[in-house]
């Protein structure tokens, strides 16, 4: 092990202590360790300036394949992965300006008013809204506006919403698994494996959607004698805002639900028009501003630089990992486990990714799992079938970090934020009350998972039993 590797783990173990203390805000512990990357392990020890330039990887930006791609055949790259840093900030503006407009608001009284304000229904539908919005919508966002509005019924009609929330968590880290640009780790998947958004929904989509259905009658079942109780009670509506009153402005309302609708469109469209996610994210925002007009300046500030920071750093220090040949040999090390069995190796990733998870933030385990995946089917230059395997390990990676999040309080940053909401309007949900539910419930969408991938993917898993035994 070389001077170079032994600096990059030093540098990566220590960024990722400081962020599970979280004494110092994450986006300074990344970018410190960045900064440090570049300096100490690239110009240091490797003496390479190429590795800096390659690493900070400005280039892509002005090449054509980063904006359009006219086939399938994008360049790989590493480093900073800034396709991902500029959608995520695209899709942040344009939810800043459906917030200003009191969208999230509306649509959640509108549903309440649907089911009558019962219990029941309403417990189930705000759970499928969680998980639809989070196919689309940073699941941060969604749980923000939708605790809120949760909090502010159960006052209303007289209920505990502590069950709600809890379910509206999970379903959110649910929803993000199925889509592309549902969670922060998928993006960062799609991103650098070149998949498109059908890609996601048709794989990691169809395991969220049957692990939602289960999912539903799950948090149902655990929580029924309470809701049972709450349904019977009387409910006076009369104090109930109605959901037009959540509308701020009806212009700014009509035009911030045809952006996000475009958006919804282009992204379910952009492997056939050929834009990437970055073209979309920066062409969004930009409608976003021009609509907003002279509070265009207010929605720039509100939008979230810390984590856009916190990102550019992250994606250095596993570039450091990557450049070093230690992501190779965690590779390695997995294929030496399991013999190069793929069940095993299946089975590996989606456990660790899932337990890791629940622990530490979910965004930096999967930047640094990405090249792994690369490793263990074939490098940068794969045959057709470790191609199709490098698929099959992409979709459990996906749903191992995304679900496993939702285990803990800490896991994932929508848990933290519902949590952080309920806290603040004196409902207080410790470790045991949540974990009570969200481990179970983790285990049952695992075990799906693994389940689906076994039987969908039996093909291409059996192709690289055979090309392994020839």
């Amino acid at each position: 092990m070389g001077l170079a590797q032994i600096l990059a783990i030093i540098i990566f173990v220590v960024m990722f202590l400081m962020i599970v203390i979280d004494k110092v805000e994450r986006q300074y512990v990344t970018l410190g360790c960045g900064i440090l990357t570049l300096v100490l392990v690239f110009g240091f020890a490797m003496h390479s300036f190429k590795a800096i330039f390659d690493t900070v990887n400005l280039k892509t930006i002005i090449q054509q394949h980063f904006w359009y791609v006219s086939n399938n055949a994008a360049e790989e790259s590493a480093g900073i992965n800034w396709a991902t840093i500029i959608f995520i900030a695209g899709m942040m503006i344009m939810v800043e300006g459906m917030a200003r407009s009191g969208f999230f608001r509306w649509l959640c009284l509108k549903l309440a008013k649907l089911v009558h304000y019962k219990p029941i229904p309403l417990f189930v539908a705000f759970m499928i809204m969680s998980s639809v919005l989070a196919m689309f919508i940073d699941s941060i966002t969604v749980i923000l506006f939708l605790a809120a509005v949760t909090v502010e019924l159960a006052r209303l009609l007289k209920i505990d919403p502590i069950p709600m929330i809890l379910s509206e968590i999970f379903c959110a880290n649910l929803g993000g698994s199925a889509t592309m640009c549902g969670d922060p780790p998928n993006i960062i998947i799609g991103t650098s494996m070149h998949y498109t958004f059908f890609d996601f929904i048709s794989n990691t989509g169809l395991i969220a959607l049957v692990s939602l259905v289960l999912i539903i009658f799950y948090f149902f079942w655990i929580f029924r004698k309470k809701l049972i109780e709450e349904e019977h009670q009387i409910i006076d509506t009369s104090t109930i805002p109605e959901p037009k009153e959540a509308i701020v402005n009806k212009k700014d309302f009509v035009i911030s639900s045809v952006i996000f609708a475009l958006a919804v469109v282009l992204l379910i469209t952009h492997s056939i028009t050929g834009l990437t996610v970055a073209f979309i994210g920066v062409f969004i925002s930009i409608l976003t501003l021009l609509a907003a007009g002279k509070n265009a300046f207010t929605i720039l500030k509100r939008v979230d630089y810390k984590t856009l920071l916190f990102f550019v750093g992250l994606f250095v220090v596993v570039g450091g990992l990557e450049r070093t040949g230690f992501l190779k040999t965690i590779a390695d090390g997995i294929g030496h486990i399991s013999g190069g069995n793929p069940y095993i190796v299946i089975t590996i990733v989606l456990w660790l990714s899932a337990i890791a998870s629940a622990f530490v933030d979910n965004i930096p385990f999967a930047a640094t799992m990405v090249p792994v995946i690369i490793g263990l089917s074939g490098g940068h230059t794969p045959t057709v079938i470790q191609k199709d395997y490098r698929h099959v390990l992409s979709w459990t990676l996906s749903m191992g970090t995304d679900v496993g999040g939702s285990a803990t309080p800490i896991g994932a940053s929508a848990n933290v934020v519902g949590t952080s909401v309920a806290a603040k309007n004196g409902y207080l949900i410790g470790w045991g009350k949540y974990c009570k539910s969200a481990v179970p419930a983790t285990v049952i969408v695992m075990l799906v998972s693994m389940g689906v991938i076994f039987i969908r993917y039996n093909k291409e898993i059996t192709d690289v039993i055979s090309s392994i035994a020839k």
